[in-house]
């Protein structure tokens, strides 16, 4: 039996399996097992030799993605990419991250493009698009139904809908913010005896209410719905940071 299998047969929270499998692909790409170009293992293949499930393996994919380590390729598997360099001078993700006021200049950035995103999406999905966006969404609510905040299925979520626009530069600015898409990813609990109001249950089903709304909005076609229902979302988001930076939090 496998290190995860065991852990899994402990058993252990799913997100901490999906830590460790999110360390085992680190630890090949830092060490040169994986290079830049090369190919993942399939799913299935990281299924059978981690004893993990599935989903597990989708979402520690999602995470490496969220970082900017692998990238998909429409039906021919993830691959490594080369480590990512910021232009000279370009500021944004090299500072302040975790702080606040970061969080809030990125939601007012996202809002900005996401919002259009949404509404390109509504009009140009294929099948094929749609179906992911439903996937990520459902992949969402398990993460829930297990207890977890669900960081890396929500960056799946949105980032879903921006190559549903069918303009690789709405899925590149995704990748480019990486896990600061997803603002609580940014603020996790310091140790402190109850959790952030960002990282609760009840918050994150608050914002599946609203992925729901955005979703239903995009797969019927209606680009003005979706547009709103993004906006809703994403201001919602803004106005709840603003409030924590408020009182100090």
């Amino acid at each position: 039996m496998s290190e995860l299998s065991a852990e899994k047969a402990a058993p252990r929270p799913r997100r901490n399996l999906t830590q460790m499998v999110v360390a085992n692909l680190r630890e090949r790409i830092a060490s040169g097992r994986l290079k830049a170009g090369d190919r993942l293992p399939t799913e299935q293949a990281l299924i059978q030799e981690l004893g993990v499930s599935r989903t597990v393996v989708r979402e520690a994919i999602a995470g490496l993605r969220a970082d900017g380590l692998v990238e998909p390729r429409q039906g021919i598997g993830v691959f490594v990419r080369e480590p990512a360099k910021a232009p000279p001078g370009l500021s944004l993700l090299s500072e302040d991250a975790g702080k606040i006021s970061s969080v809030i200049e990125t939601l007012e950035l996202r809002a900005a493009v996401e919002i259009e995103a949404a509404g390109l999406a509504a009009e140009r999905r294929s099948p094929a698009q749609e179906a992911k966006i439903r996937e990520c969404y459902e992949e969402i609510a398990s993460a829930m139904a297990r207890g977890e905040t669900a960081e890396d299925a929500d960056f799946a979520f949105h980032l879903a809908i921006a190559e549903a626009t069918n303009n690789r530069h709405f899925g590149e600015f995704f990748e480019f913010l990486g896990r600061r898409t997803i603002p609580r990813s940014q603020l996790p609990d310091r140790g402190q005896p109850s959790p952030s109001p960002v990282r609760t249950p009840a918050y994150v089903r608050q914002l599946q209410n609203e992925h729901e709304t955005i979703m239903t909005a995009i797969c019927r076609g209606d680009p003005d719905a979706a547009r709103e229902a993004m906006r809703v979302h994403l201001k919602g988001s803004l106005e709840r940071y603003q409030r924590l930076r408020r009182e100090g939090r």
